[in-house]
């Protein structure tokens, strides 16, 4: 009986910890994107070049712990077919989410960009992570998902939407130094985001494949690659080459890239060790972490207290709209599904 307590303890602490590492390492990489990309700091402006290079780095990695050492598995059942009219179109949009998402730090703040994310429910979009799920993501999603026909208006869902975006708007309200150019590059991640979810969410229906987030990994990474690639060449490149010199800090690069993987590999982790939903709370934690520390490590920003009742607003509205979700699920005959297969375009980080 002794030794029964000792292991479940023992298990509960591996699990506590998982979540914690991915608090951090989500919450570490929109720091070090920040960081990287920020004119007074690495100064790498370059978002899509450092989007891109995230990519290829999943890509590699994936190839390497997957078929060279065999380390992580990779769901079988996927066709060419399958690729053409799933894989590519969730690519393309998560590479857009990624990119827009990373673009809006050149110009606004780490926490104000938070705030934003949260009429998408969450705040996944540009710390790099693929748990394969959509996560509560409430306002976009759900305006696109009545006009797809994969949701139905109802006077409580209206009045959640109301009170996410209220909270939104007097967050945005409460920012100090607003730019409406980053305001835009942050809100077309929303909408990109929200398309990736709303695809997700049609193809699952259609071909019910299932996937766990290395899996996801393994089949979205080189098709985002590609996708960021082609803009690359001709929006980036050219500004890189006429500064005549390829100079960049490749080992602050590569520490960042890796630092993506090793978010990917968390979410992994924790999804096989508890569930779908944690991650949507250890989400909801992160966010808050974010915006906290943000103010503690940037210049940049600047909380007032409208921010922050914006925010916890908003907050709530997703916490509603995720308990309305789940009892939804719950009374579904199909909830019998295991928790650590993931769809491809699943029913519901996210975040780097």
């Amino acid at each position: 009986m002794a030794d029964q307590g000792k292991k479940f303890v023992s298990e509960g602490m591996i699990t506590y910890g998982y979540i914690l590492l991915y608090i951090a390492l989500s919450s570490g990489q929109i720091f070090f994107n920040k960081w990287v990309l920020s004119s007074k700091e690495v100064n790498f402006p370059y978002p899509l070049g450092l989007t891109l290079l995230h990519m290829v780095f999943s890509s590699v990695f994936c190839i390497i712990l997957t078929k060279a050492f065999k380390i992580l598995k990779v769901e079988e059942g996927m066709t060419l077919e399958l690729y053409a009219t799933s894989v590519i179109p969730i690519g393309a949009t998560f590479a857009m989410t990624l990119w827009l998402g990373n673009t809006a730090y050149l110009y606004i703040s780490v926490a104000f960009a938070q705030m934003l994310k949260a009429i998408n429910g969450r705040g996944l979009l540009s710390d790099g992570s693929y748990d394969g799920s959509p996560h509560g993501v409430p306002v976009a999603v759900f305006i696109l998902g009545v006009a797809a026909g994969l949701e139905v208006m109802s006077c409580r869902m209206l009045l959640i939407m109301s009170v996410i975006s209220f909270g939104v708007l007097v967050a945005s309200y409460g920012e100090l130094d607003i730019n409406w150019v980053g305001v835009v590059y942050q809100m077309g991640g929303v909408v990109a985001e929200a398309l990736r979810l709303i695809f997700m969410e049609i193809l699952v229906k259609r071909k019910g494949l299932k996937l766990n987030p290395v899996s996801v990994m393994y089949y979205v990474s080189p098709c985002s690659a590609l996708c960021l690639f082609i803009p690359w060449i001709f929006l980036e490149k050219p500004k890189i080459d006429s500064q005549g010199t390829w100079n960049f800090p490749a080992v602050v690069l590569a520490l960042n890239s890796l630092c993506t993987f090793a978010l990917n590999l968390s979410v992994f982790l924790v999804i096989s060790h508890t569930s779908a939903l944690t991650i949507r709370v250890a989400g909801v934690v992160k966010d808050w972490v974010v915006v906290l520390l943000s103010a503690l490590l940037f210049a940049d920003t600047k909380l007032t207290i409208i921010n922050l009742f914006g925010y916890g607003v908003a907050i709530a509205g997703v916490a509603a709209y995720n308990n309305s979700k789940l009892k939804k699920e719950a009374s579904r005959s199909t909830s019998d599904e295991p928790e650590d297969s993931i769809p491809l375009v699943s029913s519901s980080i996210s975040d780097k």
